[in-house]
């Protein structure tokens, strides 16, 4: 997923906000600081701002396994109902598990700045069979990767101060650096070419890699309006990829195969949902997040396998507050779209200090 950035918001209202306010002179309306309500974490983008001179640390853990299937016809038809050639009958499963570091610091009240270090570890078994050729049995490719992902540096601004029956916009700049092992320079099955008249190999990678292998750079745009008893949420972004020159990939035995210059496509993305407050503890939350992902260029034209492609997740996320400095949040992700992961678990430890 691979991906937009967001948190579903979800209000300690009513009974939250008395319990954690302190005793007021009767008739005095509680102080207020202008920034949005406290929110419960289902995306990965935070919709309130940490407190100014505060910290957060947040370690997390997620997991996404997604399986697809493909049938290959290589050959020739006699009658539409008659194929001379091979069918290649493949499945493939994917398994990925994230580990992250994620520091924030309020810079003031209006702004603060998050830094993200995620350790990724990724499996892919690749099951196939040549229906065609006589072999009754199923062959299985297996590969793996660990190493650190790519590390984020992100910058946000709440716009306004927000009021009763006006939403707060908070403005966002996340950079994506390229820490993560490359793509290109995992040694794929390839003898010599993966692609081109003297392709050999299935270009399947003997290692997987653990990062996107592109600086990225990423502005946004986030809403959320108080509707009580519920906090409606909502944001915009766009992922630019930069374009890099002169690329090859690692073939078996060391050798390069010059790609010349790639440019990854553009990433559109959008979310909403709502997040509604149990009790002063207990904050549940339900969102929609999509991306469309523009084609890949090689040397200025589209990849010919390269298509536009949908990425739709339904979440449901629940958060629950230990106490003032602790809170425990759970995500599950349902994929809609075939491109997108089957199921996603998220689990975030945020500490305030």
């Amino acid at each position: 997923m691979h991906i937009n950035r967001l948190w579903l918001a979800a209000a300690m209202l009513a009974a939250g906000a008395a319990t954690a306010a302190p005793e007021q002179a009767v008739g005095a309306a509680p102080p207020q600081d202008g920034r949005p309500p406290a929110v419960a974490p289902l995306f990965e983008q935070p919709g309130v701002l940490t407190a100014r001179g505060r910290f957060v640390l947040e370690p997390s853990l997620q997991f996404g396994y997604s399986s697809s299937n493909r049938v290959v016809l290589v050959g020739y038809t006699v009658i539409p109902a008659l194929l001379i050639g091979l069918v290649d009958v493949r499945e493939v499963k994917r398994n990925t598990t994230t580990a992250a570091v994620t520091g924030r610091y309020g810079l003031s009240q209006r702004a603060e700045v998050e830094l993200k270090v995620p350790y990724v570890y990724r499996s892919d078994a690749t099951v196939s069979r040549e229906v065609f050729t006589g072999a009754g049995v199923d062959r299985v490719f297996d590969t793996s990767g660990r190493h650190l992902g790519d590390a984020e540096l992100a910058l946000r601004y709440q716009l306004n101060d927000g009021a009763a029956g006006r939403p707060y916009y908070v403005a966002g700049l996340r950079f994506k650096s390229r820490t993560g092992t490359d793509p290109f320079e995992v040694i794929t099955d390839c003898t010599s070419r993966c692609v081109g008249p003297n392709a050999s190999g299935t270009g399947l990678p003997l290692d997987l890699p653990t990062g996107s292998g592109f600086y990225a750079l990423q502005p946004s745009l986030t809403w959320l309006y108080a509707s009580d008893p519920a906090i409606l949420f909502g944001s915009v972004s766009y992922l630019h990829n930069f374009k890099r020159s002169d690329v090859s990939r690692r073939v078996l035995g060391g050798a390069l195969e010059p790609l010349g210059e790639i440019k990854p496509g553009g990433v559109i993305g959008f979310n909403f949902g709502v997040g509604l407050a149990l009790n002063e503890r207990a904050l549940i939350s339900f969102g929609y997040d999509h991306s469309s992902i523009a084609r890949t260029r090689q040397n200025g034209r589209p990849v010919p396998a390269s298509v536009r492609t949908q990425l739709g997740t339904l979440l449901l996320g629940f958060a629950y507050r230990v106490n003032d400095r602790r809170t425990i949040n759970i995500a599950v992700g349902a994929g809609l779209t075939r491109d997108t992961p089957d199921v996603q678990l998220s689990l975030r430890l945020p500490v305030t200090f």
